[in-house]
């Protein structure tokens, strides 16, 4: 089936544009009930899950009244992280987990995303028939089966207990002082308060949300103001999350950056001393580094690629039994905690690895030497279709025989955003950038 509405990570849009309109949360809403309502039994539940933007509520009470009335029961958990839905969806039993949020995106856009019962994010497939559903004419419930809705104020507490658990028993963070920059957004209470229970010094950055201000200069899109922070406070780390928390990034006691692969590399040899590595491979995407692939092979590991998308991350990892994967942006999954990228608990992870070794931060985020990448986007048009014009073809077959063995170019549409994302890796930054630049110009054109 085609997709229309759903992209590589849910619904996203400009909120009060279409598809993020009340009206299309409204019937998002019913159809998703209707899809889950197939068996025709009564008493299905879904919870539902938000971050701090403040279109979340508009949206929330369309949702609602949409499952409402075909006889969906919705749980309201208020602001908690995405992979909180995912985990709570599955140990309150409910039939359906909802986030609303756009994850990294600035606060006039918004998302929903879709969990199954199991915890995970709903399949391709299933999200094509809630779309036919959508585009069809949805039955509502009789009067006497239209479903309740309740708020539920223990849903962070619940996670926040759950979190800590994926700590190693017995141990502490006391002596160490840690930076959370929660981005002002879904983690901005749970995350601080994990680190403080374990007994780490909490120096908290952007979690006086407001509704406006998610992602703005603050998060895993801007490490700088995590970065400052280390430095000014003499911190051993740094951990920046993006808006709904399902992504992380590390910053050294030096200010410096580690992206998703270095935090990959760190774990994915942890774990395979450890015993722990499903066979012995790591899931990310074609996005991720030659450098993390040549430093797993030096391991004795492998790494098994997907396309882009944190999803198709964990469709592989579930497809062979893998538990560790994600993206070079800061998803970390790791199925033996948690069903999707979970930004707190992978850096609970790194902060286990900081604990056992006794190593600084900066030791352990330089776990490989990347290969030189460089990633450029361009915005493109409505209707627009630059990658099927001929002269931007001619030029990327170009840009592939120059580099040959010694590199590779990858070209993509964002699933969430009008962009042409241009990424190129090569040993010689010189080539490298002209190699981008010159398929930029092209798509550009284009454009």
């Amino acid at each position: 089936m085609s997709r229309k509405l759903f992209g590589t990570d849910g619904v996203r849009g400009r909120a009060n544009t279409h598809p993020m309109t009340a009206e299309m949360a409204l019937r998002l809403g019913a159809a998703a009930g209707r899809f889950f309502r197939r068996d025709g039994r009564n008493g299905h539940r879904v919870v539902i899950g938000k971050d701090t933007r403040l279109s979340g509520y508009m949206i929330e009470n369309a949702l609602t009244a949409g499952l409402t009335s075909t006889g969906m029961n919705v749980l309201l958990l208020g602001p908690v992280p995405t992979p909180a839905v995912g985990y709570l969806t599955r140990s309150m039993r409910a039939d359906l987990g909802i986030m609303i949020s756009a994850s990294h995106n600035p606060a006039a856009d918004n998302g929903i995303k879709f969990f199954g019962p199991d915890g995970f994010k709903l399949s391709d497939d299933a999200e094509a028939e809630i779309e036919s559903i959508v585009e069809a004419q949805i039955d509502p419930a009789q009067p006497h089966n239209i479903g309740r809705a309740k708020r539920i104020d223990d849903g962070r507490g619940r996670y926040v207990e759950y979190a800590k658990t994926t700590f190693p028993a017995g141990q502490r963070l006391d002596g160490l002082k840690v930076v959370i920059d929660c981005a002002h957004g879904a983690a901005y209470r749970a995350a601080p308060e994990v680190l403080w229970e374990l007994g780490a010094d909490v120096i908290p950055l952007g979690v006086e949300p407001n509704g406006f201000n998610i992602n703005d200069g603050v998060g895993s899109t801007h490490p700088e103001a995590c970065a400052q922070a280390v430095i000014q406070n003499g911190a051993h780390l740094g951990i920046t999350l993006d808006g709904d928390a399902d992504r992380v990034l590390i910053i050294d006691e030096k200010g410096r950056l580690a992206d998703g692969d270095q935090i990959m590399a760190l774990l994915a040899a942890r774990w395979a001393e450890q015993g722990r590595l499903r066979g012995d491979a790591l899931v990310a995407t074609v996005m991720s580094n030659l450098g993390l692939e040549n430093f797993l092979q030096g391991h004795g590991l492998r790494l098994e690629r997907t396309k882009v998308g944190d999803r198709y991350v964990v469709e592989k990892m579930r497809e062979a039994g893998f538990n560790l994967g994600g993206e070079q942006s800061g998803h970390i999954v790791m199925t033996d905690y948690a069903t999707t990228g979970d930004g707190l608990i992978a850096a609970l992870q790194f902060l286990a690895a900081l604990s056992d070794t006794g190593q600084p931060a900066s030791d352990l985020v330089s776990q490989f030497d990347p290969v030189p990448q460089l990633l450029k986007n361009v915005r493109y048009a409505a209707g627009a279709d630059p990658l099927a014009v001929e002269d931007v073809k001619s030029v990327i077959a170009a840009a592939e025989a120059r580099l040959g063995a010694k590199g590779r170019v990858l070209i993509r549409k964002s699933g969430t955003e009008p962009l042409i994302r241009v990424m190129a890796e090569a040993e010689d930054e010189t080539v490298l950038r002209e190699v981008v630049d010159g398929i930029v110009a092209a798509v550009e054109q284009a454009a």
